[in-house]
């Protein structure tokens, strides 16, 4: 019984980590895209500092950070405080299993 419960805690421990990878490269992915689109609509107005300010400030720059940060906070609210959750619901899950193997 002890090696299943160590077995069980192991892959615990390995989806989480699994969840925070998976967080980690879609942050990544938001700073170098959301960069890159940042870049090229600045220098394609980059007649003066006042239109780099005013570009690398407009709706479209700001908008992109914004909405994909949202779903990126999103993405971190469900790494970390649903995380306990779904162990709940697999250990119940689990439990009612055994309860039915037993009675049969």
């Amino acid at each position: 019984m002890k090696t299943n419960n160590t077995d069980l805690t192991y892959l615990k421990a390995k989806n989480r980590v699994e969840k925070l990878k998976k967080f980690y490269n879609h942050l990544a992915v938001y700073i170098i895209i959301n960069s890159i689109i940042t870049a090229f609509k600045v220098f394609n107005s980059l007649g003066s500092w006042e239109s780099f300010t005013n570009e690398l400030f407009s709706f479209d720059v700001l908008s992109s950070w914004t909405v994909w940060g949202l779903v990126l906070v999103i993405h971190l609210i469900s790494v970390v405080f649903f995380q306990d959750w779904e162990e709940r619901k697999i250990e119940a899950y689990m439990k009612k299993e055994n309860e039915t193997k037993r009675w049969n």
